[in-house]
Parts: C-alpha cells; sequence; structure tokens
C-alpha cells in the first residue's frame, strides 16, 4: 500500500466529514469512558505526528537520506498506552512505536518537536541522535525511561520480565533500582512474534513466578495487525495464546482511540495495584506495508487492503474528534497539512546533521575499559564484622589450601557481603548449591532473596540477569552447562552485548554469566555435560569471556568481571573447567600443586587480574606453549617432562579468551620463537585461530604451531577421549616443533 494512496484516503474521509456542535473538551469524549475530550485531541495530535514520521522516513529514504522505512502507521493506537502509563515506568517498545515514544516525550515535559527529531535524527543515521547516536534507527531516551529495542522477534520480553523482577526485587532487598518503586514494566510487540521462543519464555517466566505468589509488575502489550511481514496470525490466536495461569488479559480496539485508551488505563491499573501481569489485546491494522521496500499486493488482496484503510487510526480518530465537536473537517485538513509541512521541515535539517565518521567513533560504547577504576574497585571488602557474619567467624584466608570450587564459592561470599545489589541464581545454585557444589552455603548466608533457584530455561534465566542489570543491580546468573548456553545465546549477542553499543552507554547491564564448561569430566559425560564449543561466544563484539583455570586466578579474575560489570557496565562471562573444580594435585597424587590459599579482597595485595593479562610459568627459552583452561594443567604436566628430556620450555596462560591477551602472547612468543598452542576447543572454530591470526598479523617471524580437540561432539564414556586433546598430543607437538 503505497504512502499516496494512504494520505489520499486521510484527506478524503477527513473531507467527508460533517462538523458537529462544539462541546466542553474537558468532558469525556465517550459515555463511560474516561478519555476527556482535551485528552484525545492532544493524543491524536500525537498520532499524527507519527504518521507523519512514516510518511518522511520513505520521503528521505527516496532521497537517499534515510535508512529505515519500518513504520507505525496503523498502529499508532499505542499513543493511548502511553496515555495509561507514568513516564517513570520503564518501556521496551518494538519497532511500531511512533506514537507511544512521543506521547511519552510529551508527558516528559518534552516539546513536540523534541520528540519528532529525535525520530527523524535516527532515520537519517545522525550522530547526535540521543540514544543509538547514528548506530540504528530505535525508540529509546535515557530521559524517557526508554529502554531502545533492536529486537524485531521479541526477544527483549525476557528482559523486560528481568526489569519487572527487579523492581519488586530491589525494594524487598531495601536496594534503589533505576525505578520507582511503584512503578510498572511494559513491552510491546507484533502478533507474529509472540509465537517466537523467547516470548514464550517471558509469558512463561512472569506466569511461573505468579503463580508462586511472587509480585511481577509487567504489561505485556500485544499489537495485533493480523500478519507478519507476509505470513498471517490465524483468527483467535493471539487471545487463545495470551490467556495463561496468572496473567490478567484485557482486548480493545486499538485503531479506537477511545477504547484503546480505557483498556489500556485498566490494564495498567491492575498491573500497578496487584504487582501481577497483565495482557494487553490491541487489535490494530497494518498500512504501507511492513517496510518501504515491502510490496504487499503480492500477498495480499486489494479488498483486506482497503479493509484496512476504511480502519485506519487516524481516520477514526478524525471522526471522533469531529463528530465531538472538538474540531472542524476544514481545522483537521489545516492542521495535516502545516504539520505535513513542519515534518518535512525538520527532516530535511536532520539531512545536516553529521554522520558517524569512523570505525572508533563507532566502536566508542561497546567496550570501555577503566583498568584503574577497576583496579580500585576490585579489592573492595565488606566491613571486618560484616565478614565475619558472612563466614561465621572463620575467614576462608585462614583456611587450608582450596581448590578451584571452593575459591570460587569463597570470592562469590566475599563479593555477596560487600555489594548488596548482587544476586546469584540459576537452576539448583541455591540449596543444593550447585550440581558441583560451588555455591554451596551461600543461600544459607545471604538468604533467599539473594541466591535463589530458577525454573529451567536459560533464556529466562538470562533475561532475569539483563532486566536486573539495566536497573543497576548486580546480577550473578549460572548456566549450568555449557551447551546449555547455546540454547539462549541470543539473549547475550542480540540483548547483552547490543545495549550499551545502541545507546551510547545510556543504558547498560552489568553481567557476570557464571558457565560451568569445557570437558575432560571422569565418570559423568556426553555431548551435554562436556562441551568444548566456545567459537560462537568469541565473536560477539564487546563481551568480555575470563577463562581460569587455577583457584588463585579464578578468585582474582571473578573480582575483575564483579568490578567491571559494576564500573562499566561489562557483560563478562565466567568460563569455570568442571574437570578442575575439585583438582587438588598437579603432577603427583597427594602433592596438593593445584590448590592455592585463599587471599582475601585488599588494597595492599594482588587481589585481581587486568582483563587481558596472561600467567606465564617457567622461563624456558626453546618453546612457548600457549594455552588455556585444562590445557593449563596438562601443558605444565607436559613442559615438565619435555623439561626432564633437555628443553627449555614456559607455558603461558591466557586466562582471557577475549580479549586476548596479546601484549603478554607476543611477548612469550618472542622470548623462545616457537609457539605451541595447546587448544581443548575444537578445531574449527578454535580460539587457537584468533592466537594464529594475532602472531601473524603483528609479524611474529617464529614457527607456530597447534593442536586441539577434533571436530566431533563429545561422546559417552572413555571415547571421549579419542577426539579431546590429550597431553601425549601436546608432547607429540612440542617434539615435531622443537626438532
Amino acid at each position: 500500500m503505497a504512502r499516496d494512496t494512504v494520505e489520499t484516503h486521510f484527506i478524503q474521509a477527513a473531507a467527508a466529514l460533517t462538523a458537529a456542535p462544539v462541546r466542553d473538551p474537558a468532558r469525556p469524549i465517550r459515555d463511560g469512558s474516561s478519555l476527556t475530550g482535551d485528552q484525545a485531541r492532544t493524543l491524536f495530535h500525537r498520532q499524527l505526528d507519527s504518521r507523519l514520521l512514516d510518511i518522511a522516513a520513505r520521503w528521505l529514504r527516496e532521497r537517499d537520506e534515510g535508512f529505515y522505512t519500518i513504520g507505525s502507521a496503523g498502529h499508532e493506537g499505542n499513543a493511548a498506552v502511553a496515555a495509561a502509563l507514568r513516564p517513570t515506568d520503564p518501556a521496551l517498545l518494538h519497532y511500531r512505536s511512533g506514537a507511544f515514544y512521543l506521547t511519552r516525550s510529551e508527558q516528559a515535559g518534552r516539546l513536540p518537536d523534541q520528540g519528532l527529531r529525535d525520530v527523524l535524527l535516527g532515520l537519517c543515521a545522525a550522530a547526535e541522535e540521543p540514544i543509538a547516536g547514528g548506530r540504528h534507527k530505535v525508540f529509546g531516551h535515557p530521559d524517557l525511561a526508554i529502554i531502545p529495542q533492536t529486537s524485531t522477534i521479541a526477544s527483549h520480553l525476557p528482559r523486560a520480565v528481568g526489569v519487572a523482577f527487579a523492581i519488586e526485587r530491589g525494594r524487598a532487598l531495601g536496594v534503589r533500582t533505576a525505578w520507582p518503586e511503584d512503578a510498572i514494566a511494559v513491552c510491546s510487540f507484533g502478533d507474529a512474534s509472540m509465537n517466537h521462543a523467547s516470548a514464550l519464555t517471558g509469558f512463561n517466566t512472569a506466569a511461573y513466578a505468579t503463580h508462586q505468589g511472587q509480585a511481577m509488575p509487567i504489561l505485556f502489550v500485544c499489537e495485533d495487525n493480523g500478519i507478519g511481514i507476509s505470513v498471517r496470525t490465524p483468527k483467535g490466536w493471539v487471545e487463545a495464546a495470551a490467556r495463561r495461569p496468572g496473567i490478567a488479559y484485557f482486548s480493545a480496539d486499538g485503531c479506537d482511540l477511545v477504547e484503546a485508551h480505557d483498556a489500556a488505563v485498566r490494564a495498567a491499573e491492575h498491573v500497578r495495584t496487584h504487582r501481577s501481569p497483565a495482557f494487553l489485546h490491541l487489535r490494530t491494522v497494518r498500512l504501507m506495508g511492513h517496510a518501504g521496500s515491502d510490496v504487499e499486493s503480492a500477498y495480499r488482496t486489494q479488498r483486506e487492503l482497503r479493509a484496512d484503510l476504511e480502519h485506519d487510526p487516524l481516520v477514526v480518530g478524525a471522526r471522533l474528534l469531529v463528530e465531538a465537536g472538538l474540531v472542524t473537517p476544514e481545522e483537521l485538513l489545516r492542521k495535516y497539512e502545516s504539520t505535513r509541512e513542519h515534518v518535512l521541515r525538520i527532516a530535511l535539517e536532520t539531512t545536516r546533521a553529521p554522520r558517524l565518521g569512523s570505525a572508533a567513533e563507532i566502536m566508542a560504547p561497546l567496550a570501555p575499559r577503566r583498568p584503574e577504576l577497576i583496579a580500585k574497585i576490585a579489592p573492595v571488602a565488606a566491613e571486618p564484622s560484616v565478614r565475619e557474619r558472612a563466614f561465621a567467624g572463620t575467614p576462608p584466608e585462614g583456611e587450608k589450601p582450596m581448590t578451584l570450587c571452593q575459591s570460587i564459592n569463597r570470592t562469590l561470599a566475599d563479593a555477596l557481603a560487600v555489594h548488596p545489589e548482587m544476586m546469584v541464581f540459576g537452576e539448583d545454585v541455591a540449596k543444593k548449591g550447585g550440581v558441583y557444589g560451588v555455591t554451596r552455603g551461600l543461600q544459607k548466608r545471604f538468604g533467599p532473596g539473594r541466591v535463589f533457584d530458577t525454573h529451567l530455561d536459560e533464556q529466562a534465566i538470562l533475561g532475569l540477569a539483563l532486566g536486573s542489570g539495566v536497573s543497576r543491580m548486580l546480577p550473578v546468573p549460572e548456566i549450568q552447562y555449557l551447551a546449555y548456553l547455546h540454547n539462549a545465546l541470543d539473549q547475550i549477542r542480540g540483548e547483552a552485548a547490543t545495549l550499551s553499543f545502541f545507546s551510547r552507554g545510556a543504558y547498560r547491564n552489568p553481567l557476570v554469566v557464571r558457565v560451568a564448561g569445557y570437558a575432560y569430566q571422569k565418570g559423568f559425560g556426553g555431548h551435554f555435560h562436556n562441551d568444548n564449543a566456545v567459537g560462537a561466544l568469541r565473536d560477539i563484539p564487546g563481551v568480555v569471556i575470563a577463562s581460569p583455570s587455577r583457584p588463585d586466578d579464578a578468585s582474582a579474575m571473578l573480582r575483575t568481571c564483579l568490578a567491571a560489570a559494576r564500573t562499566e557496565g561489562s557483560v563478562c562471562v565466567f568460563l569455570e573447567p568442571i574437570a578442575l573444580y575439585h583438582t587438588k594435585d598437579l603432577f603427583e597424587d597427594g602433592d596438593g600443586g593445584w590448590l592455592a590459599p585463599y587471599t582475601p579482597p585488599s588494597r595492599w595485595s594482588e587481589t585481581h587480574v587486568p582483563i587481558g593479562r596472561a600467567r606465564s610459568y617457567g622461563d624456558g627459552r626453546d618453546l612457548t606453549i600457549v594455552t588455556f583452561g585444562n590445557g593449563v594443567r596438562m601443558s605444565l604436566r607436559a613442559a615438565v617432562r619435555l623439561t626432564q628430556e633437555g628443553f627449555s620450555c614456559r607455558v603461558l596462560d591466557l586466562r582471557w579468551l577475549a580479549p586476548l591477551p596479546v601484549e603478554d602472547l607476543l611477548r612469550a612468543a618472542e622470548l623462545t620463537g616457537r609457539v605451541l598452542i595447546a587448544d581443548e576447543t575444537r578445531h574449527t572454530g578454535a580460539v587457537s585461530e584468533g592466537i594464529v591470526a594475532e602472531l601473524v598479523d603483528a609479524g611474529f617471524s617464529g614457527q607456530i604451531a597447534r593442536v586441539t580437540s577434533s571436530d566431533s561432539f563429545i561422546p559417552l564414556g572413555g571415547a571421549a577421549n579419542h577426539v579431546l586433546l590429550s597431553e601425549e598430543e601436546i608432547e607429540q607437538a612440542a617434539r615435531k616443533l622443537l626438532g
């Protein structure tokens, strides 16, 4: 449906209206409604502005000055949703929310032109656009409590539920979040998107919490235009799918401003009063296609297109105002033409605004690094009396040398003691203390409000974390196994990693995701419990990947990740080698070589590891073995045997897989001139590929070799040894490289 068709139809429909006697604009515009004439007129103006932004988007695209044409035409009823909420209620909106954005902007005391200019700058990819700064066209603003979303498939719903969760959990813990204590979260999405797994996670998590008596103040808004690009949504499906236990259902004709407003008011009041979720089903239409390039006539009949035109929210709204005596048809048409001219004039002005001019400028908000600040924050400890209570009078530094598992446990406890906004959660982490006992005893010490079990859904776990993080809490979710993370990786890739980038750092989601990973477990195996694939994580811009192998490194690196999350909003993935959790010995049974004493957080000792710094073992000059994770223990054992044969070796533990410790890597490589990379991940997509590339790019002229695990899933039992990297393979590769 062409924009000319939509504009012409509105003008003809408005001109055909008959003026009515003037009525008091302070009275309800319709019997039984709470919407006054004045309010209706204001909302209509924001709907009109939104429509003309869509016209401007196509006009800009024709001039090659605009770069986004997915519009809000037909969905302008969401202005009524904004009017039913407070400007401090956090909102996560989908891409057809122009009228909502403009209404929220005005609610916050801004002039109408400011909202218009925001959107137009986004359409033109202007660097001065107030939220994404030209990186994408999104609806968002730090002063409007609108968290920008780039998702087209409802992947923001788990986060939205997390925001609602954080509002209530923050109040219960006495922790101040980014939102008022009586705020409610709102998220909007389309009818096609509500079928996506991430949307189902959002609904299910909200219903699951409500079933258990937990407060969950979230308003789900489905704007149902009956079609997803070209695929029709079956009639009745949205209503049937929306009716879930614990979620109140409200519906309205989203093209009728009065009906949409009154339903939105009832739904919002239900959520705010009962602190429980509601689903608002707004039936809308889609005008001017899915986007500017969409040819609707290829899959929709002319009868269907005409039917949508007849339900155009602007036509329905114009009729409402004229029949209520609030405006004449002539005044309406003059308003349309003058506003159209005004919007296009602002659009022309925005085309002259500067755009992003360099890779450095584009990437600036991606992963800020302030190591000096982390160095100050990481060693902070709770007051001695608080620590004493947390550890029941026995501080961990007084215990015997610890395993990797014990060290992580004590570090989490120290962090919980000093950061009241921190929460540890995931499957089995509470009473059980995790499958491997890493979180054992934490719930007993810090309570179920801060250490708790979730239901079995990795998208939900990460969504709760993302919503809590953007609400200024410090979430530390646990993913039980590395293979399970892939079930929900888009929550890291598409939601966590992008937020700071597409908001210029105005919104951040501090996050430390603990993941039990890698292979080599004995007596407990199989593909999902022994996964060695990290390639999908390493290609996500800005994400920090920590991979400790020793107890002392784990403690120090975890403090670094927590500090980076708190100070910089970093998204950190903390990979914990399962096979090393309870390992005690290095070379021989009983040598205790893999244990380490616990060093408490302190400003006077090395209690954190800077991001991107490796650890070197030995001072050999013949060969550098570069490795990480389980490979560290295997390489150290191999290096000792090689040393006994007269070869001088050093082992470099990368510790960080992203960003790689390039400076330390190059130094260690140049010292020997020979580099063997012992990489326990798969041959294709392996970490070693990145290491080799860094060495080559830096001009390293020495010899390079690598040994990896096979390109295979990991089978059960002893068969796993045939596809996993072994100490013997490391030794053989080293001897070959040494000649």
